[in-house]
């Protein structure tokens, strides 16, 4: 008669050593840090590596064109000594560096009609696409419009993504709607769906973000050089304010180093002829591309990019990203202060083509500093901004 209660009181040990040992309980209710959240819609068989309880942060992206002058502020705004020859005159007969670009803006709904302010504090992303953020365990859902006349995409690095919303075309066994990501329309909408699960996030070297970007990737090298990049922050489970931001830090700064081939942009034979007169085919002129690759930092040469301030004793995060030509291998350098990168202390940080990484920076010596590329072309070349400490 009592063997039902023993089996009875055999079935709660089972279950009570089950959840010691990590086994998933299927009636295990939601937690009090998840409630309220919404659960992010997933597509593609909802085949998701890691359960995800966290916010769907959504963002409203176009592709517009534009023309982007490299240099608004004028030429050597930051006054730095050059050696005086035929090819410098020659370059500061240019003027203004502007050449038509298309790039990434965020609007502030799906109407596309209003473009969404860039706080200051973002003011020197430049070129660089809308910041998109994450915490581990978060969705993110960016309605996608090409206004351009181009077939673009967006493709992102790091995040979850199934392969309807992988934004890149090539034979990959799949078919129908499931490749409707991998080619945006001129004119059209596309919402793409990604997650940020744990291995999006920092990992035992990194502090509480992490950086990686997204780009078109229908013809990558050409998209991104006609300047269709952005970056994507996710920070760590529970480090994250209400906007993504990582608690512990200050202030944040981004740095595209980026060599611009304007010679490989869908708009190089409407650029051309702004400087040179007329179209003429790269084999047939061999400096062509040299007088059109544009050593930027967020898309300024020559120090226009916005100072970037911060006071002393703040904790300062700098992520560093390049772009994808084989110019593309930098050296960034700060001047007057140090930071640490992957546990080791630092002044300079290496990058090779499309390359992402994260510095942190307590600086201690106030002043006005130079920020730039160590590599003597690109330095000369106008890879150069600065940086202000305030006491």
């Amino acid at each position: 008669m009592r063997r039902p209660r023993f089996r009875s009181i055999l079935s709660l040990l089972v279950l009570a050593l089950s959840s010691l040992s990590g086994q998933p309980q299927h009636s295990k209710p939601m937690s009090s840090e998840n409630a309220g959240k919404t659960a992010p819609a997933t597509r593609f068989g909802d085949q998701s590596t890691a359960q995800q309880h966290g916010a769907v942060r959504a963002y409203f992206i176009a592709a517009d064109e534009v023309d982007w002058d490299y240099t608004p502020r004028g030429r050597n705004v930051i006054g730095l000594p050059r050696v005086e020859n035929t090819e410098n005159e020659n370059a500061s007969a240019l003027g203004h560096r502007v050449y038509h670009k298309a790039i990434y803006r965020e609007y502030t709904d799906g109407s596309f009609k209003h473009l969404k302010p860039r706080p200051p504090q973002w003011e020197h992303l430049g070129i660089l696409g809308p910041l998109i953020r994450a915490e581990v365990g978060d969705s993110i859902r960016v309605v996608f419009r090409n206004n351009t006349h181009l077939s673009v995409t967006m493709h992102p690095h790091g995040l979850e993504y199934k392969k309807d919303a992988e934004g890149a075309s090539y034979s990959d066994g799949t078919a129908g709607t499931v490749r409707a990501d991998d080619r945006i329309a001129p004119g059209t909408t596309y919402t793409y769906l990604w997650t940020a699960p744990e291995r999006s996030g920092p990992a035992e070297m990194d502090g509480s973000s992490v950086l990686w970007m997204y780009h078109s990737h229908f013809v990558e090298g050409t998209d991104i050089n006609t300047g269709l990049v952005g970056p994507i922050i996710v920070t760590a489970r529970g480090m994250a304010r209400p906007d993504g931001s990582p608690r512990d830090v200050d202030h944040e700064f981004i740095t595209d180093f980026s060599v611009f081939d304007e010679t490989d942009s869908w708009f190089f034979e409407r650029n051309t002829p702004r400087e040179h007169g007329g179209v003429r085919l790269k084999a047939a002129d061999p400096l062509l591309r040299e007088r059109n690759l544009l050593y930027s930092i967020n898309g300024y040469i020559e120090g226009n990019l916005p100072l970037m301030t911060m006071r002393r004793g703040e904790h300062i995060r700098w992520y560093l990203l390049s772009n994808s030509n084989e110019d593309d291998v930098h050296m960034a350098h700060w001047h007057g202060n140090t930071v640490v990168w992957n546990k080791m202390r630092m002044d300079s940080i290496f990058l090779g083509p499309m390359a992402m990484a994260s510095a942190d920076m307590v600086p201690d010596n106030v002043g006005t500093w130079l920020f730039h590329c160590h590599v003597n072309d690109h330095f000369n070349g106008g890879m150069v901004g600065l940086y202000q400490v305030l006491p």
